[in-house]
This record gives structure tokens, C-alpha cells and sequence, in this order.
């Protein structure tokens, strides 16, 4: 058995362990029955399921109808500008509102992309902007800050 599709094989072997993490972990809660679930029972499944997705990816990355392909580098760059942006949003969501949170979030995460243009990064401000909060503050009515709060006092 030969592997052909080597990004395939890959994502079955993250699939795989998730899955078999899930299955583990869950364990700690009560299982229940499919009848009456219980806490353990969503990610048990779950786990089950991630794990069969990944054998099933895994299995297929060896069909010979599979083109052969290599994997590529990580792109340290783009990985590591994606996990400020997140940590930059969940640090200045309180204190500086969700309006100037979810403009840092955009703007850091739209640099890290190769096509990256400012136009396509201030459309995507706004319109995210105004569907959070139709969604989030109206909708759900969740309670942090839209603005800062030197600007609201």
C-alpha cells in the first residue's frame, strides 16, 4: 500500500487522533443512552465519527485513481499572523469594544493573505461589522461593550 495523496493521508492522521482525543476525554462524563443522553454521549459520537472520517481519508490517500501529491511548506508567517489577530480580539474585546476588536481582527488576519488588498479588507470590515451587530448585540442581545469606553462616558 502506497500512499498517493500525502495532504490526504495527513488531515485522516489529524482527523484520526482529534477523534480518538475526543473519545478519550469525553469519557469522564456519563455516556448515557441514545435515549436519554447524556453530557458524554455529543462528544463520544463525535469523536467516534471524527476518528471513521479520518480512516476513511487515510484509506483513500492510497487509491491508485488518487493523484500523486506532496505536501507543502507551512506557512509560518500566515499561522502565526491568523493566532495574533484571534489573541489581539480576545484582548481588546472588553476594553475597546467590539467595533475596534473585530477591526484588528480583519485587518491583522486580511495582511496574512497573499492577495491581500485594502479595498477587499475595509468591505470585509464593514459588512462584519454590521452583522455582528445585527446578530450579536441586537439578536442575541450578548453583553460587551460596541464601543470603547472612553468614547461612551
Amino acid at each position: 500500500m502506497r500512499i498517493r495523496n500525502h495532504r490526504d493521508f495527513w488531515s485522516g492522521i489529524m482527523f484520526l487522533v482529534l477523534g480518538v482525543l475526543f473519545v478519550i476525554f469525553s469519557q469522564a462524563y456519563q455516556l448515557g443512552t441514545p435515549a436519554r443522553m447524556g453530557p458524554g454521549f455529543f462528544p463520544t459520537m463525535l469523536g467516534v465519527l471524527m476518528a471513521l472520517l479520518g480512516l476513511l481519508t487515510m484509506w483513500i490517500s492510497t487509491a491508485h485513481s488518487n493523484p500523486e501529491t506532496r505536501l507543502e511548506g507551512v506557512g509560518w508567517r500566515e499561522l502565526f499572523l491568523v493566532l495574533v489577530a484571534i489573541g489581539v480580539f480576545a484582548a481588546t474585546l472588553t476594553h475597546l469594544g467590539m467595533v475596534v476588536a473585530i477591526t484588528l481582527l480583519i485587518a491583522i488576519s486580511a495582511i496574512a493573505s497573499h492577495e491581500f488588498s485594502w479595498k477587499e479588507t475595509i468591505i470585509s470590515i464593514v459588512v462584519l461589522l454590521v452583522l455582528s451587530d445585527l446578530v450579536f448585540v441586537r439578536g442575541l442581545e450578548l453583553q460587551f461593550p460596541v464601543w470603547p469606553a472612553f468614547l461612551t462616558q
